[in-house]
């Protein structure tokens, strides 16, 4: 049966190598997959997505006017496909993540979205909050604060390296711009005193 998939974390924690890892494993059984990925990010290229590791693919874009579930009907109108992935989904519309969600319904097409789940600020973007919401199964991809414990949260450093507490929810960037962190050490990024016990 058909699911509708929401893979999320915080930045650097290997969700593009996890999506390129899973289509290349249908593809290495004799199926086709569908990638899609944000047109507004276009940090390795556009229509690309890849990993920090060194491996990529082609993909199509999407922007925030893009029918996803027209586009996929069309792809599956050329020829079979086992599976559609999405990277980047944090930058979904809500509408588009019911469309994903009648795709896997009414088309009987698993979708797996690869995203994060919370900004700099710690606020949902509304594409993850739209896929918590809708998703059949919801898998976290961890990595590690500095401290060694699970990184929920992220910051975005300005040109001194701060952490920036306002700003456009949207900004690409990567490595030189945002930095995975545990709610504690986000906390004290954000200025919050958490040297108190208790």
């Amino acid at each position: 049966m058909a699911k509708l998939y929401f893979h999320y974390s915080t930045m650097n924690a290997g969700k593009s190598t996890i999506l390129l890892q899973a289509s290349h494993n249908y593809i290495e059984r004799g199926m086709q997959t569908f990638l899609l990925t944000a047109e507004l990010d276009q940090r390795a290229g556009k229509g690309r997505i890849a990993s920090r590791i060194g491996i990529g693919s082609a993909a199509e874009t999407f922007t925030t006017a893009t029918d996803l579930f027209a586009r996929i009907a069309a792809r599956l109108a050329e020829g079979p496909c086992a599976c559609v992935f999405v990277d980047e989904a944090q930058f979904l519309t809500p509408d588009q993540v019911w469309q994903l969600a009648r795709t896997v319904d009414d088309l009987g097409v698993p979708v797996m979205c690869y995203g994060l789940r919370v900004d700099f600020r710690g606020e949902l973007f509304p594409g993850s909050a739209a896929l918590l919401a809708l998703a059949d199964e919801m898998r976290e991809v961890r990595t590690i604060c500095h401290c060694g414990r699970k990184a929920t949260m992220v910051v975005r450093q300005g040109p001194d390296g701060r952490a920036l507490k306002d700003g456009a929810q949207v900004q690409i960037g990567g490595n030189e711009t945002y930095v995975s962190l545990c709610r504690r050490h986000w906390r004290a990024a954000m200025g919050e005193d958490v040297s108190r016990a208790g």
